[in-house]
């Protein structure tokens, strides 16, 4: 895992434009810089760590990259898990670890306006001090709200707010040649020119790194309650799901979980949930619907229809978790990943597919599994189609075999290889061998457009090295 060679020219300029104690080398790059959570890629580590405090410092260092070809990889707080935050060893890693204040919380408009390095768990503080809420919550409250942009992610609430993407209204953001542009604002709404703001987010840091963020934030409702339904079938539950959403109920959280993730996350998180043994025994598969109101009796009217409809539906049985409750299983749903890497999984992936084909999308990605001889756990956001998977495949050559298989269907559904992880280094070969040509060959010339020099994450979403 070592770096390559410093060059001591190129640390010299690097040094001046972030000073001294912020550009690391050798052995004073730890191992945590090497690597984000991709459970399939080593770690590289890189021949120079920077930690800018300014955008004008990224823009030193960005020009200083682009004359010298040193390849740049931006990196928050390192929980992705796809490897886009995974540095070249010859590269210089970026990390916004110094640019993380909220600059502002905008009661007026409803914005706030922070630095990438920001966590959703300080942003979510500030937020709530003033009534208000960040509704994206991709199940890591210490990730960054730059890193966030960069895959665009999602969560568990994106059934109800959206994903990142329907969050930020702009940007202020640094290109490769070291030219700091604003896109979008703080006004909601706009019909004038090229949605910049969009192209960047989600670009996985290849075409711009972003240094301020507008973000929407809505009011916190302060009613909310949270229902369990096991089922016997979790083809059941996939076919439930956009009855509950036709209804006129809107969950902020519509979540599937099979049988054996559930059983993990219980024993991990010691969760104590009150469902009798004879129904967790017979259950495949349960579904959790969280809903929100600003008024109490609002909410039991809700509750009280959600019930008989999950009755019609075909649950087993309804269960309205008490507070601590609800706010431990909702937890350790978030911790999903937490738990299956501690269970020993090879893989974790998050296909999406549109909403109605999900029945039709798991029984395949069951015979796909099963022909591998591996295994695979899910959990997920039944209400927008994204599936979570654990994959238990230790020969890696069959494993990537069998993503392949999935992401295929998946794609030939409608749907995408990923929904909110990103692509990063670990799926990006899925992506150049499933996707259309003639997409890739425009995507590679928005880059050119960006990144003339190719510096920017190359190996994520192209396959060449230059990242041209």
């Amino acid at each position: 895992m070592s770096g390559t060679a410093v060059d001591g020219e190129a640390k010299a300029e690097l040094t001046e434009a972030v000073g001294t104690p912020h550009l690391l080398t050798g052995d004073a790059i730890s191992e945590d810089y090497a690597h984000d959570e991709a459970l399939t890629l080593t770690g590289r580590k890189p021949a120079y760590v920077a930690k800018p405090a300014t955008a004008e410092e990224v823009s030193a260092l960005l020009r200083i990259a682009s004359a010298r070809g040193i390849p740049v990889t931006a990196r928050g707080s390192g929980s992705g898990l796809s490897g886009a935050a995974r540095p070249q060893e010859n590269g210089l890693l970026v990390s916004f670890e110094r640019m993380n204040a909220v600059l502002e919380i905008d009661t007026g408009n409803h914005v706030a306006v922070v630095q990438p390095g920001v966590t959703l768990a300080e942003l979510d503080e500030k937020a709530a001090a003033a009534g208000l809420s960040y509704t994206v919550y991709p199940g890591e409250l210490s990730a960054s709200v730059g890193g966030n942009v960069g895959t665009n992610a999602g969560g568990m609430r994106a059934v109800k707010y959206g994903v990142t993407r329907n969050n930020v209204l702009g940007l202020e953001a640094v290109l490769p040649t070291g030219e700091i542009l604003r896109t979008g604002g703080k006004n909601a709404k706009s019909s004038t020119g090229y949605d910049l703001t969009q192209l960047i987010i989600g670009s996985e840091g290849t075409l711009a790194l972003a240094t301020e963020i507008i973000v929407k934030l809505r009011p916190r409702l302060p009613h909310g309650a949270t229902v369990l339904a096991p089922f016997t079938d979790l083809d059941v539950i996939m076919r439930a799901v956009p009855e509950i959403l036709s209804s006129g109920l809107t969950p902020h959280i519509l979540e599937y979980i099979d049988t054996l993730t559930m059983a993990a996350i219980v024993h991990a998180e010691k969760l104590s949930l009150g469902i009798p043994g004879a129904v967790r025994d017979s259950a495949q598969a349960y579904l959790v619907v969280a809903l929100e109101e600003r008024e109490q009796g609002r909410l039991d009217g809700d509750v009280e229809k959600l019930g008989g409809l999950l009755g019609e539906l075909g649950a087993m049985d309804v269960y309205v978790l008490d507070g601590g409750s609800a706010r431990q299983l909702i937890e350790a749903r978030e911790k999903a990943f937490w738990t299956a890497k501690a269970v020993g999984a090879d893989d974790v992936i998050d296909v999406v597919v549109p909403r109605a084909t999900m029945p039709g999308f798991l029984a395949t990605v069951r015979e796909l599994t099963a022909a591998a001889g591996a295994g695979a756990l899910g959990c997920g956001h039944a209400g927008d189609g994204n599936v979570h998977l654990a994959i238990f495949c230790k020969d890696a050559e069959k494993r990537e075999s069998l993503l392949h298989g999935i992401f295929a269907e998946a794609m030939s559904l409608g749907g995408a290889i990923s929904g909110e992880h990103g692509l990063g280094h670990a799926k990006t070969a899925h992506y150049l061998a499933l996707e259309d040509p003639a997409k890739i060959a425009l995507m590679r010339r928005v880059k050119l457009a960006f990144d003339p020099s190719g510096i920017l994450n190359p190996g994520v979403l192209f396959d060449d090295t230059t990242g041209k």
